[in-house]
Parts: C-alpha cells; structure tokens; sequence
C-alpha cells in the first residue's frame, strides 16, 4: 500500500472592508450667534449642552473644530442639513467633511 499524503485545506476567509469614516468640520465665522450654534449642534449632532459648548468655543478660538465622525453618506447629509438649518435663520454658519486619515 502506499503511502498517502494530505495536506490540509486552507479555508479563506473574507474580510468586508469597513466603509471610509469622514469627518464634519464646524468653521467658524465672526457672525452666527454662540447659542444658535451650540443648538444646531445639539439638535443635528444630538450633543449634550457641555459637549456642544466645547465643540463651538473651540471652533471659535482655532477657526474650526471636528464636530463628528461617520461614514461619508451620513457625514455629508448631517454638515448639509446643519448648513442649510443655518441659511434658513440668515446666519453664514458652515459645517463641512473631509475624508479621516
């Protein structure tokens, strides 16, 4: 009889990337009142009130500040809606996305 080798089978396994994260950015602005900013992003961002009085403060006192992180559809719906929250009561307020490094 012969001798028989086996090798054992390698099972592959597929990893699902995970989705690309961005990044909604405040910017500040000289113009849009402290308070209506601090509600924006308690409403849209669903922030506490000392979460979304350090998010403003540091947008103010460094020109803009990460307010939160999702996936790119999410990121880009919350910053537009925010924005356009924003022009609808006059105020320039801006929020934007970028890709996370």
């Amino acid at each position: 009889m012969a001798d028989t080798v086996t090798t054992p089978r390698t099972a592959t396994k597929k990893q699902v990337a995970r989705p690309p994260l961005f990044k909604v950015i405040l910017v500040n602005d000289d113009f849009t009142p402290r308070e209506f900013v601090v509600r924006i992003l308690k409403a849209e961002f669903r922030m506490d009130e000392g979460a979304a009085s350090r998010v403003m403060l540091t947008a103010h006192q460094k020109g803009s500040c990460v307010v939160a992180v999702f996936t790119k559809e999410i990121a880009e719906t919350k910053a537009t809606r925010a924005t356009e929250i924003a022009r609808d009561q006059g105020f320039p307020l801006l929020f934007t996305t970028e890709p996370e490094e």
